[in-house]
């Protein structure tokens, strides 16, 4: 059993979810469209599947500072664990705001910033590669002695804070309280493309950080959400590793080695004086829409099943990540398929030419893993392989219903 916070809330987080989704429909608020949630999951989903694997860096290295370096030995009492909260609170402060200055980090953490939405599922859609570039910045509460069975404790405490921030739905709140904590009004604020919102808020708990070290703006005019260049995709991969797509393109126009150098460094948007120099964010364009590239509704509620079958699948993996400790190779096998489920979803919604394709060999692959793993194979048990069997037949004759639906002309963008 995972001892991280956000793994053991999962079923909490679709609950508050799906009274969100009710209050929505009660009051006629549009903020949710199917494609954009699922994929801010399907980050999420990929998040936590990578960092199953990605744990060995980051809670192995601060274990190891802990264990060699560290200055004293701080028990595990009450106050330590406040003491911690705050002290990650802080690092978690610094973490986010180079995430925001320094163009490499800002590669993790852009996922984050994608959607064009703003509500609970937002707060899900986190990143596969931040924890790389971030991991270090908590190195102090090693060395002072904080367990690392705390700092876990205590990062997916802060990080569970976090996820009610994630909303519309709640406007201001008593003017003490946002003193002192991030709201939702002032993370909306983080979350804006408009130039005079961005690079503000950066707190996770704590919005007192934001207002020592000058990085605090009080929420204006409504936010409008996502990033400079949005991503203009259902695909969580591509979500994963456009920005660094970028950097590349970017780098290679660059014909200074030095500069090359100095540009992973620098702010987001930074180019040599000789190329034009900072590109400055832009104001809100007139006639702005949405990236909103939909699938027929028939294959809609195809994938919302199909998304049910995986979310159950992705929470077995994680409940029971110990039964791969001796067997990494099983391990990355399950993951990739996750991974890989959540790509075919996204082209789906896309209706990209081999989404079918690409979701028929899943639909091959789900029930032939389940064999093997549950022993399916090895001894016939009637039940796994009729249930299996059932899967796969229906799947692939629902796909193939859903699929001649939504053949109708793509935009060449697209194709």
């Amino acid at each position: 059993m995972s001892l991280d916070p956000t793994v053991i809330a999962i079923p909490v987080y679709f609950l508050l979810i799906g009274i969100e989704l009710i209050a929505h429909r009660i009051h006629q608020t549009k903020s949710y469209r199917l494609n954009d949630a699922v994929t801010n999951i399907n980050c999420g989903v990929t998040s936590q599947v990578t960092g199953a694997f990605l744990k060995v860096l980051t809670i192995g290295f601060y274990t190891f500072l802990y264990e060699t370096y560290r200055f004293t030995t701080l028990e595990n009492t009450w106050l330590v664990w406040i003491l911690a909260f705050v002290a990650y609170d802080f690092f978690y402060y610094w973490a986010h705001r180079m995430s925001h200055q320094v163009n490499l980090f800002w590669g993790g953490h852009s996922v984050h910033h994608q959607s064009e939405e703003y509500n609970l599922s937002v707060a899900l859609r986190q990143s596969s590669t931040q924890t790389i570039w971030t991991f270090f910045f908590y190195s102090p509460m090693a060395l002072l002695g904080i367990d690392p069975i705390v700092l876990v404790s205590v990062s997916g405490f802060n990080l569970l804070y976090q996820f009610w921030i994630h909303t519309e739905s709640i406007d201001r709140l008593p003017k003490w309280f946002e003193a002192v904590f991030n709201t939702p009004s002032h993370h909306r604020v983080h979350h804006a493309r408009n130039p005079k919102y961005i690079d503000k808020n950066h707190a996770g708990t704590f919005i007192i950080w934001d207002k020592l070290f000058g990085t605090f703006k009080v929420e204006e005019e409504k936010p409008t959400y996502g990033i400079t260049k949005n991503l203009n995709s259902w695909n969580p991969v591509w979500a994963n590793i456009s920005h660094y797509n970028d950097m590349l393109k970017d780098m290679r126009s660059i014909p200074k080695f030095k500069d090359k150098l100095r540009y992973i460094i620098e702010k987001p948007g930074w180019l040599p004086a000789y190329m034009g120099g900072y590109r400055a964010p832009h104001e809100i364009e007139p006639g702005y829409r949405k990236f909103d590239q939909k699938a027929t509704i028939s294959m809609n509620y195809y994938v919302i099943f199909q998304y049910v079958v995986l979310l159950t699948g992705t929470a077995l993996f994680l409940f029971n990540m110990n039964l791969f400790d001796e067997n990494f190779i099983e391990k990355g096998i399950v993951a990739g398929l996750i991974i890989y489920s959540t790509v075919t979803f996204g082209a789906l919604f896309e209706r990209r030419n081999w989404a079918a394709i690409g979701e028929g060999l899943r639909v091959f692959l789900v029930p032939t893993a389940v064999l093997y793993f549950f022993g399916g194979f090895e001894s016939f048990n009637a039940l796994l392989v009729g249930v299996s069997s059932v899967y796969l037949i229906g799947s692939l004759f629902w796909l193939i219903k859903a699929n001649q639906v939504s053949l109708q002309p793509i935009a060449q963008k697209h194709a």
